[in-house]
């Protein structure tokens, strides 16, 4: 059976987009991890019970703690790690790279030293061979409701059409429903900044300000989100389908949530400390938080809501007042007329 596929990391939604890869096709996948134990138990019990548990996983799918030869003639590779660690991951697999990969990245964030997106931190560290061959996968997908084989609609993102073709064909099954982007910095952005609106979303439940509430800080979050895609590059139209609306009301709203979870959690009163510990899992949106807040001020776009998350997370904040002096603020137009000028279509 070949050629393969390498997924790396086997976290949740990493195991998740494997079992879909091994079940679409009959060729190997394998899952790469750092952690022996986990490998073991994936490849002797078809489980991985620390991320998704009573999920069986199909007899394609392999679990190797080798980077090298998890990537040994795998035509398609997806970066699934943390975003704090792709570019470590990215430096280890450049040298074992097939000169014929597309490479998927499924990681929503922006490292914080260098305020890059994933995708173009793995243009940094990858080969010439396969930079050009890199697409961003995003969209309303919790990894547990994918590995059930629950319906799911994601886009991928890339430049290049034959790549976009390429990954859209191979992720596609009769459960994953695959749209294609050539917008990569929307698709980017709003995998990353829903993670933090959805904290605040959270908070919003945490205190109990209601619906109205909440709901207004999903539509003026996606504001702030199109405002930084744009300064990008990127198009609003793009955040007006699954990596933005989609992804973000998804990510808002549902108990699935690990983003909302933080702010709902702080919104009632508990430190940030004890609710990341009993997490178990990585919330993407709290180092997001404080990379879109630096990466907002070097590009003078102008985000309340990330900037409220930043204080609550990293300057001990109160949600409560957060969302006060979010609502407090002046009154002003809803839409930037100069963004509505460049919209506008003319003949």
């Amino acid at each position: 059976m070949s050629p393969k596929v390498a997924v790396l990391g086997a976290g949740a939604w990493g195991t998740a987009l494997a079992k879909t890869l091994a079940e679409s096709h009959d060729e190997p996948v394998v899952l790469w991890s750092r952690n022996r134990e986990l490998c073991n138990a994936v490849n002797t019990t078809r489980e991985n019970a620390r991320y998704l548990s009573g999920v069986l996983l199909p007899s394609n799918l392999s679990c190797d703690t080798d980077l090298a030869r998890s990537l040994s003639g795998a035509t398609v590779v997806v970066f699934a790690v943390p975003s704090q660690a792709v570019r470590e991951v990215a430096r280890g697999s450049a040298s074992h790279l097939h000169p014929d990969a597309c490479i998927v990245n499924a990681t929503k964030g922006i490292e914080s030293e260098s305020l890059l997106f994933m995708d173009e931190l793995l243009a940094t560290e990858l080969p010439d061979t396969v930079r050009h061959r890199i697409a961003s996968l995003s969209g309303p997908s919790f990894a547990k409701e994918l590995a059930e084989r629950l319906p799911t609609a994601v886009v991928v993102a890339a430049r290049d059409a034959s790549v976009r073709s390429r990954v859209m064909r191979r992720l596609r099954t009769d459960y994953l429903r695959t749209y294609g982007s050539e917008d990569v910095a929307g698709v980017e952005c709003g995998g990353a900044l829903k993670n933090v609106i959805a904290i605040a979303a959270g908070g919003v439940d945490g205190i109990g300000l209601g619906y109205n509430a909440r709901a207004a800080l999903i539509t003026r979050g996606l504001a702030e989100i199109v405002r930084l895609a744009s300064a990008r590059g990127g198009s609003s139209l793009t955040l007006a389908g699954l990596a933005g609306v989609g992804d973000l009301v998804l990510t808002c709203t549902s108990e699935l949530s690990r983003n909302r979870t933080v702010g709902y959690e702080l919104g009632r009163g508990r430190d940030l400390a004890s609710v990341l510990e009993s997490l178990g899992h990585v919330a993407e949106g709290v180092g997001t938080a404080k990379s879109a807040f630096a990466l907002a001020g070097r590009l003078g776009v102008d985000m309340p809501i990330t900037r409220e998350v930043y204080q609550v997370l990293y300057e001990g904040k109160p949600v409560s007042r957060a969302m006060h002096d979010l609502t407090s603020r002046a009154p002003g137009p809803e839409f930037d007329p100069r963004a509505v000028a460049r919209a506008t279509l003319r003949p």
